[in-house]
């Protein structure tokens, strides 16, 4: 019976920790119960106990995708179940191993698997186990050294850790290593939160206005609903524009219209911005040739076209389709026809420079680094979470950008159609978000205005070198099994006799 309530109780109150209710502290402890499920049971046992765990797990933290395809959910949570279940077998083999071993091979293990589901058939870099803690700012500032992936080999190691010592094996020696390494890190932590940013050569703050126009998704492409959807954004931009902001900033596609295609409705946002005297940039799906790309567009004060961004890690099966020629059945599971993917990191350099990652580009580190290293001062996120309705996609989602923010000591300005819009400091603190009454962030009407301080760039260690960690996640669990040597031959023994 352990055997399946227990991960199931895990998956549980993991899911938890990715919810909307600020559940961060269940992150801490929620694997116990799996590592206790896991004890004694075959290599074949351990792999269908975490299996277990992980279906449950996925199920619960991304049931919102059903709202845009199940047979798409269904292979996704299949497949992301598979990585859980491998570390149910890394598990298995890691009894043989000390307890001062296990603490420190099996989080690296869990980083080396969340890292090769970020990048494995394009990506899905989703609640990651550092994700979880994106609202504790002291654990969260090592990400500027070791990206997300560190703060991840955090949580997994407190887990490990009390795993160990209630039963109770080497329990001072696996404490004071566990104490240590989350001492230095929240030490770390403290520090770079009680630093003072260096103004000097900032110059005055640069006003940013991000809208969010909380448009139904069933009207987004609705040529009766052009008018209102125009008319939306106008009143909004007429009022964030009282602020005199440099830069105005919507969501992802929230021009109902194709740019290069439809004239009209792109008139009246050009015109808008002319008339106002504002700096725009929006969202919208562009046409070149016979080309579409999803694009963020520039607009300046006098009302032109100046630059364009399209878009350069698409969804699969969201807005194109893999091996369509090979597998056709597959066009049946994409929402959206074919985008072709953009070949730039375009720097906008008005009013000042900024890079932009649409949708959920921002889930992937690299190319925020890539837009910092080619001199973006501050990133953008414009995206569009109504496909998901209410629920938690819109927090977890979020959760990317408070990282991104911090790996690169740069702000963040966040549009989103039905939410999360706001902004995130450098240290990943959260400084304004557009809401409504009861402090209601997901599917509100408005804008907010922040001031940005364009603090000259200098370079976090993760910026300039990136997922090093994970190569020293590789050669930690290289030594440990070079250390364990001996207990690797007894393994074998004993599964030979087996």
């Amino acid at each position: 019976m352990s055997a399946t309530i227990l991960p199931v109780l895990a998956a549980v109150l993991l899911s938890l920790s990715f919810s909307s209710f600020n559940l961060w502290l269940f992150g801490w402890w929620a694997f116990i119960p799996l590592f206790f499920a896991l004890e004694n049971k075959s290599l074949r046992r351990s792999f269908i106990t975490a299996y277990l765990f992980g279906i449950v797990f996925w199920s619960l933290t991304i049931y919102w995708l059903i709202h845009v395809t199940l047979t798409g959910q269904v292979v996704l949570i299949l497949y992301l179940a598979v990585y859980p279940a491998i570390f149910g077998c890394v598990f298995y083999f890691s009894r043989f191993f000390s307890p001062a071993c296990r603490l420190v091979f099996l989080p690296a293990s869990w980083v080396l698997l969340e890292y090769i589901r970020s990048r494995l058939f394009s990506g899905f870099p989703w609640s990651l186990a550092g994700f979880s803690q994106y609202q504790n700012l002291p654990v969260i500032q090592i990400a500027d050294i070791t990206g997300a992936w560190g703060v991840s080999f955090l949580v997994v190691l407190v887990n490990i850790a009390a795993y160990l010592i209630l039963r109770k094996q080497s329990r001072i020696k696996v404490f004071l290593i566990c104490a240590s390494i989350l001492f230095l890190s929240l030490l770390y932590g403290f520090y770079k939160l009680s630093s003072k940013p260096d103004l000097a050569g900032a110059g005055k703050p640069l006003k940013v206005s991000v809208v969010q126009g909380n448009i139904p998704q069933y009207l987004k492409w609705n040529k009766q609903a052009v008018d209102f959807i125009l008319n939306n954004y106008k009143e909004l931009t007429a009022a964030a524009a009282q602020d005199k902001p440099g830069l105005v900033i919507w969501p992802e596609a929230s021009v109902p219209g194709v740019f290069g295609q439809d004239d009209a409705e792109f008139k009246q946002v050009f015109s808008l911005a002319g008339r106002l005297k504002i700096n725009l940039l929006t969202g919208a799906v562009s046409r070149f040739g016979q080309s579409y790309f999803n694009s963020a567009l520039f607009i300046d004060s006098s009302g032109e076209p100046a630059a364009i961004y399209h878009k350069l890690h698409l969804v699969p099966f969201g807005e194109y389709i893999p091996l369509k020629s090979i597998f056709p059945f597959l066009q049946t599971i994409a929402p959206i026809g074919d985008i072709e993917p953009g070949r730039e990191y375009t720097i906008f350099r008005q009013p000042a420079d900024f890079g932009v990652l649409i949708c959920f580009e921002d889930l992937f580190p690299a190319l925020s680094r890539q837009f910092v290293k080619r001199g973006a001062r501050f990133l953008v996120n414009i995206t569009n979470d109504a496909w998901y309705k209410e629920g938690s996609a819109p927090y977890q989602h979020f959760a990317a950008s408070v990282f991104r923010a911090v790996e690169n000591h740069v702000y963040l300005a966040r549009a989103a159609n039905t939410g999360i819009s706001g902004f995130i400091g450098p240290s990943g603190r959260i400084l304004s978000i557009v809401g409504g009454a009861g402090g209601r962030k997901i599917f509100v009407t408005g804008y907010c205005s922040q001031d940005i301080y364009l603090i000259p760039a200098q370079r976090t260690f993760y910026t300039r070198y990136g997922d090093i960690f994970i190569i020293f996640c590789l050669l930690l669990e290289c030594l440990v099994i070079v250390f364990s040597r001996p207990q690797i031959h007894k393994m074998l023994r004993y599964n030979h006799a087996q």
